[in-house]
This record gives C-alpha cells, structure tokens and sequence, in this order.
C-alpha cells in the first residue's frame, strides 16, 4: 500500500507574476513533512494542475519528489482526458521517482464503458509504479462505479481509488467488492470517518493543506480505536471543512493559505478570487478552529 492515513492535495504556489513559486513550494513540502502528512499529491486538481503547461506540471512534479527525498511517498497526479497524453505524463512522472500515479476518469470526452476500461488499461500497462485512480464525478461527469473498479482493481499495477462521489452506499459496495488490500481513500474531508468505518485506508485531503497534523489525527486515532477522538475531529472540523467548499476548490483552500500567512499567491484563470462575505465566513472558520490568521487579515 503506497500510505495509510493523510495525503495533502497539495496546492501549487505562484509568485506576483503568476509562475510556480518554487521557494514556496519548498516550505510547503518541509511544512507537511513537519506536520506528519503522510503522503503529496502533487499536481492534482488542488494544485491547480488544469492550467498548468506540461513543462511546468513536470517540472513541479520533480521538486517535490526531489525535495522530499523519500522521506514520504509521493503521488504525482498525471491523469487527463487524452490516453496517449496521460502515458506520457506518467511515463515521466515515473522516470522522476515518482511513488505513485493518480489518474482521473477522462471528463468532457467522458468515454464510454469499454472506453474508460481500455484507457485505466492500457495507461497501467506503460509504467511500473502503482496506480490509484480517481473517481470525482461532479467534475468529470462520469462516474466509475463499484462493478468497473472491482475489475480495474485485478490489474496489477492499480492498488487503489480516490473516491469522490460523495456517495457512502457506492463507496460500500466498492469496498465489499475490492481486494482488502486494495487501497480505498475518500476524496471527501467530511465523510473520511463514515470512508474508514466501511473498511477506507485514508484521505486524499484538502483540509490538510492547512490542517495537516489534525488531518492526519482524524485519521490515525480511528485506526488506533479511538473512534470518539475521531468523530470529535471529523464533526469538529465540519464547519470549516464546509467553508473551504463554500466556492469551487481550490478557491478557498488557496485564500485560507493567505490567510494564515503562507503566501502562496494567487489563482490561475478561471479561477480568480474569492467573494469578500464568503471570505469573511472562511475568517470566521478558521479563527474558530484555533488558527491565527495574519495580521492585517482581520
């Protein structure tokens, strides 16, 4: 299994001319090795990835597996809507050191079943390294159900899913039809208890990216039998977990980052910034979970 526990979908840093902000990028690896992360993703939607040029999505992908030296897996998010592209995004992703691939269900072009199959397929066949595919309909508009990725998941090199339909009855019958060491991760922060209760190995997490150690808690104290000392954090986190989806992620999630003093810039177009009630909502969220936002936020 590539990790148990947390992975940060970890944002991608810009500096005041909109380019990767690679001194930044250096403490937000150092920030979640620090903080027991267990695992990056890099490169993921969170980081921003759709509007990354292949150079720089590579190139992002090398430091953090550079900089992270082994000290945690890391997961380089090489997925897309075009098979032949994505293979080279993985290929090279896995000439860098990458621990791992996460690949998306292709979206706009959608694919049809034996289509989608065939792309998780033939993708696996061109590397080595472990795959966990990613289910997250609401932006794809394809749903991987359970049946499909009970087949995908006899192929050697897919160990695992980022499930992010929201769904709990899917995620059940995927868990009851997968290998038990097939890793089941949920890509929703407010249901990763309800994910690990039906047999989940972690999170691919968003909230991590400012609330690593008590991500990473939420997670380990259920493994370790401390189911109230996990639902304290799952239900206490809610409110703020629901602040950083109160716009598209990754909008808020960056603009929390600002907020505590991270300096990790601004967003790529489309995105763009955040409307000032729904800013305030997210001030009054963090504030309320104990985090201290940077002077001149308030």
């Amino acid at each position: 299994m590539i990790f148990k526990g947390s992975a940060v979908a970890l944002i991608t840093p810009f500096d005041e001319n909109g380019r990767v902000n690679y001194e930044k990028l250096d403490e937000l690896v150092e920030f979640h090795i620090e903080n027991n992360t267990d695992a990056i993703v890099a490169c993921g939607t969170t980081g921003e990835a759709s509007t990354l040029d292949d150079e720089e999505h590579l190139a992002v992908i090398k430091y953090v597996i550079d900089k992270a030296n082994k000290r945690i897996p890391i997961i380089a998010g090489t997925g897309g809507n075009d098979t032949i592209h994505s293979i080279y995004m993985c290929q090279q992703a896995e000439k860098f050191g990458a621990d791992a691939l996460l690949v998306i269900t292709p979206y706009y072009n959608k694919g049809n079943k034996s289509g989608i199959k065939k792309h998780f397929e033939t993708i696996a066949s061109s590397v080595n390294i472990p795959i966990i595919m990613y289910n997250v309909p609401s932006r794809t508009g394809v749903n991987l159900a359970p049946s499909m990725v009970s087949e995908l998941a006899q192929v050697k090199n897919i160990v695992g899913i980022k499930e992010a339909s929201g769904n709990l009855a899917q995620v059940a019958e995927v868990c009851r039809l997968v290998p038990k060491d097939f890793a089941v991760y949920s890509g929703n922060d407010d249901t990763i208890l309800p994910l690990l209760s039906l047999g989940g190995h972690g999170v691919i997490s968003v909230l991590a990216n400012i609330c690593p150690q008590e991500t990473h808690d939420l997670v380990y104290k259920f493994f370790e039998g401390d189911i109230n000392g996990s639902r304290e954090l799952q239900l206490g986190m809610k409110p703020l977990i629901d602040a950083l989806f109160i716009e598209v992620n990754p909008v808020p999630v960056k603009t929390a980052a600002n907020l505590l003093g991270f300096e990790v810039g601004g967003l790529r177009l489309p995105l763009a910034e955040m409307d000032p009630k729904n800013v305030e909502v997210l001030k009054q969220q963090l504030v309320n979970c104990g985090l201290k936002l940077q002077e001149g936020t308030c």
